[in-house]
């Protein structure tokens, strides 16, 4: 007879916690996966905005996309831009997170200088860059003149542009891979990197053997969280050259935005979001199974 109480209370003590989720649950759903469903549904269509009409196109746009030369050049710009960013703000992230490990004179300020880019606005941080980049009054460009170089053309050499809009993205975002890893190398135990000097372990040694294999999983995560940012950068592309000079610099994203928002192909830019979706998914999976492997 107890038993019976003591299940039915745990019943009812679910059954109220899942009442209290609901609406929490309810506003996830309508933000998440309508959504999502939305635009699958929208990328089997073609929309005519003239007469109003929209005729169901099947697979066609997911052909058509995946054949476009533009999309594939903006897809590759986008894999560039996501390997090149990730990897040089985890790496930068890293060593910093190892220069500033223990206590020094000043440590604070220099902290608070590192961080200082990624609470600024992107906005902001692209006016300032525009400016600093500009051929002719361009702080950088001043510079190289100074020192006996010819200016260089960062936002107009297709050959250059792609690559100033990453410092960019670098200059911004690596303070949030320092401050995740110098977290993950802090919990390490001290015990640990002093029995290891005890026993002579070199630096390199106790780094590769001892402090990166533990922070493996942060490292992991900080190059999850900056492989999806990256890959659906927008607002810098858009605030800095708007996909060129001769789309060198055209993303995915911006693909979609001017598919839909300026010709107006609600189906074709639904259909490259849903490309999108489908790489990240891919890297979110691939993250999640090494993480549950190692737990395991």
């Amino acid at each position: 007879m107890s038993n019976e109480l003591h299940l039915k209370k745990n019943i009812k003590s679910s059954s109220f916690y899942y009442i209290i989720l609901l609406p929490a649950l309810l506003v996830i759903l309508f933000l998440t996966v309508y959504p999502i469903f939305n635009v699958f549904h929208m990328s089997f269509f073609r929309y005519n905005y003239l007469s109003d009409t929209k005729k169901f196109f099947g697979f066609t746009n997911f052909k058509r996309i995946i054949t476009d030369s533009l999309f594939q050049k903006s897809f590759i710009n986008t894999i560039i831009f996501s390997a090149v960013a990730t990897f040089a703000e985890v790496g930068i992230g890293l060593f910093l997170a190892l220069l500033f490990y223990g206590f020094f004179k000043g440590k604070q300020i220099f902290m608070i200088t590192i961080i200082f880019p990624m609470m600024i606005s992107t906005m902001v941080i692209c006016s300032i860059w525009k400016t600093l980049y500009h051929y002719d009054i361009g702080l950088l460009n001043y510079i190289l003149k100074n020192i006996g170089l010819h200016p260089v053309g960062w936002l107009i050499n297709p050959k250059m542009a792609l690559f100033s809009v990453i410092i960019v993205d670098i200059w911004q975002w690596t303070p949030f891979a320092f401050i995740i890893l110098q977290a993950g190398l802090n919990t390490i135990p001290r015990e640990i990197f002093e029995a290891a000097s005890i026993d002579g372990a070199s630096y390199y040694k106790t780094l590769t053997l001892i402090t990166l294999p533990i922070m493996l999983n942060q490292i992991l995560l900080v190059i999850l969280l900056r492989t999806i940012d990256t890959f659906r950068v927008f607002s810098k592309v858009y605030a800095l050259t708007q996909g060129g000079p001769g789309n060198a610099t055209e993303t995915v994203t911006y693909y979609v935005y001017r598919e839909g928002f300026t010709y107006f192909n609600l189906g074709r830019a639904a259909t490259a979001s849903i490309y999108i979706l489908i790489v990240i998914s891919i890297i979110s999976v691939l993250y999640i199974r090494n993480i549950m492997k190692e737990e395991g």
